[in-house]
């Protein structure tokens, strides 16, 4: 794939996630996708295909009233992008760390993409 394929994929795919479009964030991933979230070193969740990746990612969007995601750096090295990310959310939920709905989050991360077929199979994000 292209540089500029790449970019343009993870640019929609960011778009789709800032608007909760989940259906518009599966559109770029391949069948065979693995998510990994991974704080402080530890691989926190591990989800495997897209059944796995939608149903998560359509839990995830109740969890938050309004949420972005604000690239601030992508480097694409051959099949991978590294991004770095700037995140906002307000919660629309209470969870059980002891935020509350209504509190705003904020913190940055990184993303690193891999691509096959020209699609997304490996996501991991780095809090």
């Amino acid at each position: 794939m292209e540089n500029s394929e790449i970019r343009t994929i993870i640019e929609r795919y960011t778009e789709a996630y800032n608007s909760f479009d989940v259906e518009g964030m599966m559109e770029y991933m391949h069948p065979e996708i693995v998510f990994e979230n991974i704080s402080d070193g530890e691989a926190t969740l591990t989800l495997n295909g897209t059944d796995s990746f939608r149903a998560q990612a359509q839990e995830a969007a109740g969890y938050f009233s309004e949420r972005q995601q604000r690239i601030t750096n992508l480097e694409v090295q051959g099949d991978k992008a590294v991004v770095e990310v700037d995140y906002a959310a307000v919660l629309a939920i209470d969870l059980p760390n002891g935020l509350k709905a209504g509190d705003k989050l904020e913190l940055q991360g990184k993303s690193v993409f891999t691509f096959k077929d020209g699609k997304i199979i490996r996501l991991q994000d780095f809090s």
